[in-house]
């Protein structure tokens, strides 16, 4: 496979060969990817994550946090120089203000380091001291990871697969009538491909509001400054079996295979190759709500998203010779203070459901992987109410829309996770014997204890997994 080839290809240089051939006193870094599908709360994870790792009273299943391992940790400069810096304190701002307010998303490649100072246990860590292990995390947006999956095709496979996805969306007719009036084998008149590009791009974003998972290439929804590039003005068009030079359809081709080659290649062997922990945070409670078809659209983005991964472990030798490989690899459910915490080990197996296929094949591989529900900013409280003579398990908290406080039941998900997972694969529109309800709450107003940081749920839980064996 293409990705496989290039992935082998990649060396972490100079720096990855010391790291792992010099002795255990020296310091080690971690590179932790963390991306997610739309509106997973990307931001707001890495915020808090690093807000509470700098003030760990709020982590106690964080081994070395809870046993005094971590004796130190502070923000360093970062070590890309080329590469954005991740806006924590700006973002905490956010969330810390008198009248806190979600963070903005992520559009871009971004990172940080934070540097905690361990003293390992046992006998080598008498002799040896405290030593510093650096923690480099890379925001990076999912539909930019999602685009992976088209190395391995080319622009004829594409097409089919868009468009056979697509036919029977309400959101895609305008563009498959503009498309079906169109002959690819005409000569190129560029107000043709911008207008394609354009009716496509329209398409993409619809889709994503309405909660299609599946919306590639993933540039022309966050562009940057490749807005109006050629590589970005291509989109879809019936496949054919040969088309003349300078036709539509040849210059359509030859800018996938460009979006391919300058886009989607530099990320894989800049960003996403060199990841030795990954996260990918999804907005599994959202999808439900929306339905069948979502939630089936997102069990393919999932599969997806773990086939881009080259799972593995890390032995010095590999790392030297092939390129580096996830270890460890942690799929989140994430808004888990939206059910009250009896739902939450049922949000949890429908996660270990839509990823079961997936997880298998990374543990046969070698890598590590896990589901959870978390929440990273906690921003409801618990309440339980009586209505109409039954009992209720509620959550409170903040309205966005309107500012209110209210309780909210948001339904009972099902003990069984194929109860929602069949229905979903046999194509329904709508769960038949439920309905599942959520609702968009405000950040409440924090007021923290010195030493701690920001409410969460399982954070601790989800640091422990992907870093703490690094931490002890």
């Amino acid at each position: 496979m293409i990705i496989s080839d290039i992935a082998d290809g990649v060396l972490r240089g100079i720096n990855n060969v010391t790291d792992t051939v010099t002795s255990p006193f020296q310091p080690t870094s971690i590179r932790l990817g963390v991306t997610g599908l739309s509106r997973s709360g990307k931001t707001v994870f890495i915020t808090s994550l690093v807000a509470n790792l700098l003030d760990r009273g709020r982590m106690p299943q964080l081994i070395g946090a809870a046993s005094g391992s971590i004796q130190t940790a502070y923000l360093q400069p970062q070590p890309d120089d080329t590469v954005p810096r991740f806006d924590y304190e700006a973002h905490l701002g956010d969330l810390t203000a008198p009248t806190p307010k979600w963070p903005d998303s992520t559009r871009t490649v971004s990172q940080l380091r934070l540097s905690l100072k361990v003293q390992p246990r046992g006998l080598i860590g008498t002799m040896s001291g405290p030593r510093t292990v650096h923690l480099d995390i890379v925001d990076y947006p999912g539909e930019w990871l999602l685009d992976l999956a088209l190395l391995d095709k080319t622009y004829s496979e594409w097409s089919a697969d868009v468009l056979d996805r697509i036919a029977n969306r309400d959101a895609a007719q305008s563009y498959l009538k503009l498309q079906s009036g169109i002959d690819g084998t005409q000569s190129l008149e560029e107000p043709v491909a911008q207008s394609l590009a354009h009716s496509f791009t329209q398409y993409l974003r619809t889709a994503r509001a309405e909660g299609f998972y599946d919306c590639t290439p993933g540039r022309f929804l966050l562009p940057g400054e490749m807005e109006g590039s050629p590589a970005l003005t291509f989109a879809p068009l019936d496949p054919l079996d040969s088309a003349p030079r300078k036709s539509l359809w040849r210059e359509m081709d030859r800018r996938f295979e460009a979006y391919k080659s300058r886009i989607v290649k530099p990320f894989f062997r800049d960003h996403f190759a060199r990841i030795d922990r990954q996260v990918v945070l999804v907005d599994a409670l959202g999808a439900i709500h929306k339905g069948p078809q979502a939630v089936e659209d997102m069990r393919h983005a999932l599969a997806d998203i773990l086939g881009a991964f080259k799972p593995g472990r890390n032995a010095w030798l590999t790392q030297l010779f092939r390129g580096k490989r996830v270890e460890r690899i942690l799929f989140a459910a994430t808004k888990a203070d939206h059910l009250h915490h009896r739902q939450h080990p049922r949000l949890t197996a429908i996660m270990e459901a839509l990823v079961g296929d997936a997880h298998d094949r990374a543990r046969f591989a070698g890598a590590d992987t896990q589901a959870m529900s978390i929440a990273a900013l906690r921003a409801t409280v618990e309440e339980t109410i009586d209505h109409q003579g039954q009992t209720l398990d509620c959550v409170r908290g903040t309205l966005m829309d309107s500012g209110k406080q209210a309780a909210f039941y948001p339904g009972e998900l099902p003990e069984d996770p194929t109860h929602l997972l069949n229905p979903a694969r046999s194509g329904a529109e709508k769960w038949l014997d439920a309905d599942y309800e959520i609702m968009s709450f405000a950040p409440a107003p924090l007021t923290l204890k010195p030493g701690d940081g920001p409410p969460h749920i399982r954070l601790d839980k989800a640091a422990e997994f992907l870093i703490g064996d690094r931490l002890r």
